[in-house]
């Protein structure tokens, strides 16, 4: 069923004309993801926002009028009310009254699929309702006090609140085993070593339909808000055959609710616990470095800041005549539905990781071709040369100085490990592709 819905903003003193019309958008975009329909749009400028009913009193008047003019079925705020300002304007618009953060979790409470994304919906809707059940209506009201009211029995919001607060304590210790269970996997992957990469962005900046391409998964591809909720990890093979790890995580959005930031905190381990992160910028977006300070922002409140990161500017094909790259570090701009764009990405990667691995060179028997086999998919190999004399591949790459392989080489390390010696009788170069 779709919703009909009143949005109302209020311009504060800090903030300009053209950010404020690009987050009253945003609003626009959360309500149609959340099978609502906008029929109107309701702002106002003020210093500060009124701390009874948010708006002013004519404001307030004026969208009364409305919600009953247009049959309204619920009226959006673009801002997190506080629980007085819920109940009163509830009470005066006798409407359903949500603000942007209950939106974004009905939004994620739709997308939700597995198990731990629903439990972690359902807490933040919980940890975000327990405060606001007083006045959400008379069958939740307190009993009067005096003769005849006391007794043994709770009132109703009383035994919701315990209800609440039972459902969190309950949610939290199943989270607790999915976590647990989660960091097997990961401590799996770090004994592993390979090379972890998380897709960071803006929600509907092309995470996915990146992922999907570097990986041929085929993940949810959406053009719609926080289309990936699930974080998914996948093997990505770089041109020199080198295979990493590649995850992608929830879209990030601004003013993104402290709720959610908590409840989805395992999930977000998943970037915190990445060697490179490659940041995803919608560059056809108007806002495009706000949504880029935004994702910055979020990064150091998960103390992800310090992670190697590369910036990915993509849909370069529907790029803005004006865009100019606003990345400090590494940058490039590329659209992912382009093979050479993406090809190009892949050796950007490629160079990044050399940057942390260290020099191999080594002399390996030729009956030992699963170990040349490892070496491809799990070291980037430069060159590797056949002696028919002595029956060995000489081999030379770069691996990540703690792999569990590197302790395997030093039993087929030429001299110290450094030197590259190679015969000249009789060499065949062999393409370390194949």
């Amino acid at each position: 069923m779709v919703e009909k819905a009143i949005l109302v903003g209020c311009q504060l003193e800090n903030m300009d004309d053209f950010r404020f019309k690009q987050s009253m958008n945003e609003l626009s975009s959360l309500t149609e993801t959340a099978n609502g329909n906008v029929i109107f749009v309701l702002t106002q400028k003020r210093k500060r926002p009124d701390p009874s009913h948010y708006i002013g009193r004519g404001k307030l008047e004026e969208l009364g009028q409305l919600c009953i003019q247009w049959e309204a079925d619920v009226v959006i705020f673009n801002d997190e009310l506080t629980p007085s300002q819920l109940r009163n304007l509830t009470n005066v618009l006798q409407v359903k009254v949500i603000d942007r953060t209950q939106l974004i979790l009905d939004i994620f409470a739709q997308r939700a699929r597995s198990k731990e994304g629903k439990l972690q919906v359902e807490l933040a809707q919980l940890e975000y309702l327990l405060p606001r059940l007083a006045g959400k209506g008379k069958e939740l009201s307190r009993l009067g006090g005096g003769i005849g009211t006391r007794g043994p029995g709770e009132t109703k919001l009383e035994t919701d609140r315990r209800y609440i607060r039972r459902r969190i304590h309950d949610l939290k210790e199943q989270l607790d085993v999915i976590v647990k269970h989660r960091l097997r996997y990961r401590t799996r992957r770090k004994r592993n070593n390979r090379f972890r990469i998380a897709l960071i962005g803006y929600t509907n900046a092309g995470k996915s339909t990146l992922f999907n391409r570097l990986t041929t998964e085929q993940t949810v591809e959406e053009d719609q808000l926080f289309a990936t909720l699930d974080p998914l990890t996948r093997k990505m093979m770089l041109p020199s055959g080198y295979t990493c790890l590649v995850s992608d995580t929830v879209g990030f959005i601004e003013d993104l609710p402290t709720e959610l930031i908590a409840a989805f905190r395992s999930t977000l381990e998943e970037v915190t616990e990445a060697d490179l992160l490659l940041h995803i910028v919608d560059s056809s977006h108007p806002n495009y470095d706000r949504h880029e300070q935004t994702v910055q922002t979020i990064l150091k409140e998960l103390n992800a800041e310090k992670i190697p990161i590369l910036t990915v500017y993509n849909k370069a094909d529907r790029m803005m005549d004006h865009f100019f790259p606003t990345a400090n570090g590494e940058n490039i701009q590329i659209c992912a539905f382009s093979p050479s764009d993406r090809q190009r990405l892949k050796e950007k990667i490629e160079e990044m990781v050399l940057e942390v691995t260290k020099p191999y060179t080594v002399s390996i028997p030729d009956h030992r071709g699963e170990l040349i086999v490892k070496l491809k998919q799990e070291t980037i190999v430069k060159e590797l040369v056949y002696d028919e004399n002595k029956s060995i591949y000489k081999c030379r790459g770069f691996c990540l100085p703690d792999h569990p392989i590197m302790g395997e080489l030093k039993k087929y390390t030429n001299g110290d490990g450094k030197k590259n010696v190679f015969s000249a009788r009789k060499q065949r170069k062999i393409n370390p592709d194949h």
